[in-house]
């Protein structure tokens, strides 16, 4: 069985449909690693006896230090790929150049990279809106697209949009997973 990691900074709402829908069916998550010890995702990560590693960025002197821990701590589980699933960091070729990993957000990228995609996408002239699933490079959500999945705006307010955004990146990661490691 394959074995992934899994990097989260907030709420774990994507850790917890991987380990509900994917965990010890299709693949095995060998650890949830996160940057914030508030994770509200540490509680998902407990519940399903996954290991976990919290690793505090503030910690570091600098981005590569950091980086650099967390590869680290990513060699001892010896994962098949890493899935960021809202690690809200920007990573350094520290942590690029060693660990193969993939990034879901939360645009139709190119458009929208960084923070706020959501709003900028919702905002911008497109009829439609979407997520991607990506490889992470150092260049922020700038890596080679393995997955998009759109969906239409219509009259939707800007909470109606985000719900169903939210909805489709959890399909959106876990196809993508399962076409990386296939």
């Amino acid at each position: 069985m394959k074995k992934i990691a899994i990097l989260f900074s907030g709420t774990g709402t994507n850790l917890q449909y991987i380990l509900e829908n994917l965990h010890g069916k299709e693949l095995e998550v060998v650890v949830a690693l996160t940057n914030k010890a508030n994770a509200g995702g540490i509680a998902f990560a407990q519940e399903h006896n996954i290991p976990l590693e919290i690793i505090s960025s503030s910690d570091f002197e600098t981005r590569e230090a950091f980086d650099s821990e967390m590869v680290h701590a990513l060699h001892y589980y010896k994962p098949d790929l890493t899935v960021l699933a809202g690690f809200m960091r920007i990573l350094t070729p520290t942590f690029t150049n060693e660990i193969k990993a993939i990034n879901l957000h939360p645009s139709l990228l190119p458009l929208h990279k960084g923070l706020m995609a959501i709003e900028r996408s919702y905002d911008d002239e497109n009829e439609t809106g979407g997520v991607t699933v990506h490889w992470v490079t150092s260049e922020l959500d700038g890596g080679e697209v393995i997955l998009q999945k759109e969906i239409q705006k219509g009259n939707k307010s800007l909470e109606e949009y985000e719900l169903e955004i939210k909805k489709i990146e959890k399909i959106a990661l876990a196809e993508g997973i399962k076409k990386v490691l296939n």
